[in-house]
């Protein structure tokens, strides 16, 4: 199914095609009570909250300490151990659904770009901007997620089909 975006508003949440989505990773150690620093965190602090439901490297923990530390950022400590590096997600299904314009990075990451037929490069990470964010392609191309440079985007056949002319 095709679609225009008509704005460029997404969600960072990293997605996995397994079904779950990344919110974070275990960092170093925070305090002497067992509880990390999360790296790469989600920004929606309900996924921190003590009682949340996560998945570490895909099996389940739970949240027993959570509390705010330098540079804003969020230490959290599991109801078991986790090495780190470990990943912390949570089922894709809890995601909020989003609307028809949006969409989540990794959902876009990996994609072809195509102008007038020609493919332009893949996908290889979305940039916030100051007035929209940005595709960044693996040929170094950097395409505004807006609607005058993107035509369609179309998650089934993987694909993101520029307006003609535009990059040239």
């Amino acid at each position: 199914m095709e679609r225009a975006p008509t704005a460029a508003t997404y969600s960072r949440l990293r997605t996995e095609r397994q079904g779950r989505v990344r919110v974070g990773r275990v960092g170093r150690p925070h305090g002497v009570d067992g509880a990390f620093v999360v790296e790469e965190a989600s920004d929606d602090p309900r996924r921190f909250e003590i009682g949340a439901s996560l998945l570490v490297n895909g099996h389940p923990a739970t949240v027993v300490l959570s509390r705010r530390v330098g540079g804003g950022r969020r230490a959290i400590k599991l109801d078991r151990e986790v090495d780190r590096g470990a990943e912390l997600a949570i089922p894709r299904r809890q995601l909020p659904i989003l609307d028809a314009d949006s969409f989540y990075v990794a959902d876009l990451v990996g994609l072809v770009v195509e102008e007038d037929g020609r493919e332009r490069g893949i996908v290889r990470d979305v940039l916030p901007g100051a007035a929209n964010d940005n595709l960044e392609l693996d040929s170094g191309l950097l395409v505004p997620l807006v609607e005058d440079a993107i035509a369609a985007i179309d998650l089934e056949r993987g694909r993101i089909v520029l307006n003609a002319g535009f990059i040239d």
